[in-house]
């Protein structure tokens, strides 16, 4: 390797600025590493020359010694990573100016790839509290319901918090004890053997699951685990103008676990098919059917709406397929934020009028016609 051009592995010049040849090494990276179905060797000679060029120090050392560097540095002559990964003078990668979270960024949000998070920790080891699942429940409501809102109320059966330990794990009254695994720290460290070198993480404690403590005495409830299954009654509130399909989100109201975050619970709303209005949008639209009487001389008629029963004016001389509007009765708008927040304003009710024929003429309406027709 001391006789190859780092410059030319990473396909950059000479003159290229820090952020082209952090560019350059990434998009190759990502080509050529193993996981990816790249060459090894090739992804370990891209990762020798970003280690020389990466940093401001070691280019300038590099540019300096040029095909005596990797040997001066394999000696011990300076900082960095070594070739075959670990720092040269045997430490944490991050003392030497290397920081996980660097290596994640590097990556543009993709180091779960590479094996490392931007929290610090590996991609699967975590290292942050633990949260409880989410749930997810599907309701059917009235197209009345889906228009002015309403509220529900839902049985749930699901993990919940210790009713008597108040999700601890410790019968009331009684103490804890550190972790013996991590000294009551919650994680522990470890090394992580990767292309880049052996690289020092921080894990959840896989004994306490994060805690850092044991009780001294187990709840009686739920037998040390904090929670326990059982069935929830849960009121919910239906918004206001709530669309077929919409999803509505109650933070914490998920599955619990011990001494972390619950999950949320996903509430997935179906509205039933109404024999009377059809949604368009915020407006509602139906039809009525009046008479030829009145669609000729004209009148009032009552026309159901998701607001009971309204009257309408019927024009003089009304055609068929004629559409009127109420104004607002409509859908209302959903409110901004959070589900409940008051509704904005309603849409407008669209009538469309049909002319009922009679079937059934007697003589004299029938002369009458005759007689108007012509």
């Amino acid at each position: 390797m001391a006789n190859k051009d780092y410059y030319q592995i990473l396909g950059v010049a000479k003159s290229a600025s820090a952020a082209e040849i952090k560019d350059a090494f990434r998009k190759k990276a990502m080509e050529h590493h193993p996981d990816r179905g790249g060459n090894a060797e090739k992804f370990k000679e891209l990762n020798e020359a970003y280690q020389a060029l990466g940093s401001s120090e070691t280019r300038k050392q590099y540019d300096q010694y040029g095909s005596s560097f990797e040997q001066m540095r394999r000696q011990g002559f300076y900082g960095g990573f070594s070739a075959k990964g670990g720092s040269a003078s045997g430490g944490d990668p991050r003392e030497m100016g290397f920081d996980i979270g660097d290596l994640s960024d590097l990556f543009g949000g993709l180091g779960d790839i590479f094996g490392f998070s931007a929290r610090g920790g590996s991609a699967s080891g975590g290292g942050g509290r633990t949260r409880g699942r989410d749930i997810e429940v599907a309701i059917e409501i009235p197209f009345e319901e889906a228009v002015h809102g309403g509220t529900r109320e839902l049985e749930l059966e699901k993990v919940n918090q210790c009713a008597r330990c108040s999700g601890s794990g410790a019968e009331p009254g009684s103490g804890f004890k550190n972790c013996p695994t991590c000294g009551g720290k919650g994680k522990v460290s470890k090394v992580v053997n990767s292309f880049f070198g052996a690289m020092q993480t921080v894990t959840t404690c896989g004994s306490c699951h994060g805690i850092g403590k044991y009780p001294e005495k187990e709840c009686g409830a739920c037998h040390g685990k904090g929670v326990a299954r059982g069935k929830r009654v849960l009121k919910v509130k239906i918004p206001a103008g709530i669309e077929d399909g919409g999803t509505i989100r109650f933070s914490g109201e998920g599955e619990a676990v011990r001494a972390g975050g619950s999950g949320d619970l996903y509430l997935h709303v179906r509205i039933k098919e109404s024999k009377e209005f059809e949604r368009r949008e915020n407006d509602i639209w139906s039809k009525a059917v009046v008479s030829f009487k009145t669609a000729a001389l004209g009148g009032v008629v009552d026309i159901p709406t998701v607001d009971g029963l309204r009257e309408l004016k019927i024009p003089a001389g009304t055609q068929s397929g004629s559409v009127m509007r109420i104004k607002g009765l409509g859908v209302p708008h959903l409110g901004r934020g959070r589900p409940g927040d008051e509704p904005r304003a309603r849409g407008d009710h669209y009538v469309e009028i049909h002319i009922r024929v009679p079937e059934h003429l007697s003589r004299h309406q029938k002369r009458m016609l005759e007689e108007w027709e012509g």
